[in-house]
């Protein structure tokens, strides 16, 4: 039986990408800590942020005001995301240079399948250097890249040496590199089944492995299987070439806690609106199957509801109407947040030519 050619996959990845692009169009910022995000008295989020910045202890996804808490000195610029769509138009131009097997990921990282590419004498480890280089003189930021025979192993290798690094992982290194990895590294494991692993003395791969498929399956439902697998380093999950959407949301934080009901029924509608004009854009290659809301309290705790489509009568407006109350009154608090969504059908998959109608419409316009 002829043995199955390890395929070679890049994951590239962008350093602190806004801050890069920021970086970049304006050098006095280089060294400085400084973030990408809202403002603190409009309870902003930082989205992004330098690496002096996170020595500090700011991080992604941290509230403006605690990321200044930490780093009083940080600066919070706000976001320019037509440049760093540029950008992201840029890189993806030199990573089809070696290859059309692109899978993006977001405007800051992609998966790049180089196996059997002749460039570079067919190395990966090769290509990722040139597309480093290119990178830096085109784009003028820096990117760090994994190389490895599979996307799991790969996404791990660019977060190793970051930033402006490349780790390699060849298929003889796999067996010694996954056995001793943090089950945290492991794609889907989060903070509750990391936890519920260190409760059982389960804390790197080798450990994991010791397991097997039932006991695994026995303990974390349908993930053990995956778990298995991964603490093994097998993948074999092909390039999503052409993503599809699954969903489409639009949320909003408050510059002050929305305290009762009637408050916040006057938000359904600019949400509304906000979202059909985003759909409107993809209305010819999806359509909704449910609603959803998210409430997020001022206590930081949050719920969602989600709701099938029943019947193409049914106003949209309303209908998300009903779902805010009962998803608030599973807190009955203040709100700092909304949220609005729609999970989606691709027709092209799919083949279904009918469309949902998911919003009202008057006189022949939203």
């Amino acid at each position: 039986m002829t043995e199955k050619t390890p395929r070679k996959i890049l994951h590239v990845d962008a350093d602190a990408f806004y801050c890069s692009v920021e970086e970049r169009d304006d050098p006095s910022l280089q060294g400085k800590a400084f973030a990408v995000g809202g403002k603190a008295e409009r309870r902003g989020v930082i989205a992004t942020c330098s690496y002096e910045a996170r020595k500090a202890g700011v991080r992604s996804a941290m509230a403006s005001y605690r990321a200044l808490r930490e780093c009083p000195e940080l600066l919070i610029l706000p976001a320019r995301f037509d440049a760093y769509k540029e950008a992201s138009r840029q890189l993806h131009t030199i990573f089809q240079r070696y290859t059309d097997i692109i899978e993006p990921l977001s405007l800051d990282e992609a998966y790049l399948d180089v196996s059997g590419v002749e460039r570079c004498r067919g190395s990966g480890t090769l290509m990722a250097k040139e597309i480093m280089q290119a990178v830096k003189d085109e784009v003028g930021i820096t990117v760090s890249v994994g190389v490895a025979p599979n996307k799991f192993l790969a996404k791990v290798a660019s977060d190793w040496n970051k930033p402006n690094g490349i780790c390699v992982i060849p298929p003889a290194d796999v067996e010694n590199f996954v056995f001793e990895l943090p089950v945290e590294n492991l794609h889907g494991v989060g903070k509750v089944t990391a936890e519920k692993m260190h409760s059982k003395g389960i804390v790197t791969c080798g450990m994991l492995r010791q397991y097997s498929r039932l006991e695994l399956s026995r303990w974390f439902g349908s993930f053990g299987e995956r778990l298995w697998e991964l603490a093994r380093g097998i993948d074999d999950r092909s390039l999503e070439v052409d993503r599809r959407r699954k969903s489409l949301s639009v949320e909003h934080t408050y510059d002050h806690d929305l305290t009762d009901q009637q408050a916040i029924m006057s938000q359904v509608r600019p949400l509304l609106d906000d979202l059909s004009s985003r759909y409107q854009k993809i209305s010819n290659e999806y359509s909704a199957t449910k609603r959803f809301v998210k409430v997020k309290f001022a206590d930081f705790t949050q719920t969602t509801l989600e709701e099938m489509i029943e019947r193409e009568d049914q106003k949209p407006e309303d209908h998300y109407r009903e779902m805010f109350v009962k998803a608030w009154e599973r807190g009955g608090k203040p709100v700092r947040l909304l949220g609005i969504g729609v999970r989606l059908l691709d027709l092209r998959v799919s083949g279904h030519m009918k469309q949902l109608e998911l919003f009202e419409r008057r006189r022949g316009r939203l």
